[in-house]
């Protein structure tokens, strides 16, 4: 059986934008994982595969453990860590998180 681990990098690397949050986009369970949809709907992103790490202790662990970062919710866009809510939002003031996800789905459409 495949570890946790090997789960986590799976869902990143087959996902083009990938968001570790508390509940889901229509329900969030705390208010960082509500701002991460927030901006990326905002940011444009019309597929986001999110995972509830609060419907598996070992995702919610085992997340932490693969990015070192201690914080939910995570983005990954293109395989790559990104960083929690606060980092989102000073991405997108800069124009970055558009720049970011426009150029995974552009690569997903091609």
């Amino acid at each position: 059986m495949a570890s946790i681990q090997d789960l986590i990098q799976e869902q990143v690397h087959k996902h083009p934008i990938v968001l570790y949050m508390k509940g889901n986009p229509r329900m969030p369970q705390c208010g960082f994982s509500a701002r991460a949809v927030q901006l990326l709907q905002q940011a444009g992103a019309t597929e986001v595969f999110t995972v509830d790490v609060l419907a598996d202790p070992q995702i919610r662990d085992g997340i932490k453990q693969y990015s070192n970062w201690p914080t939910i919710p995570q983005l990954y866009i293109g395989g790559e860590f990104i960083g929690g809510s606060d980092i989102m939002a000073d991405l997108y003031q800069q124009g970055e998180l558009q720049k970011l996800v426009a150029n995974v789905q552009k690569q997903q459409d091609a």
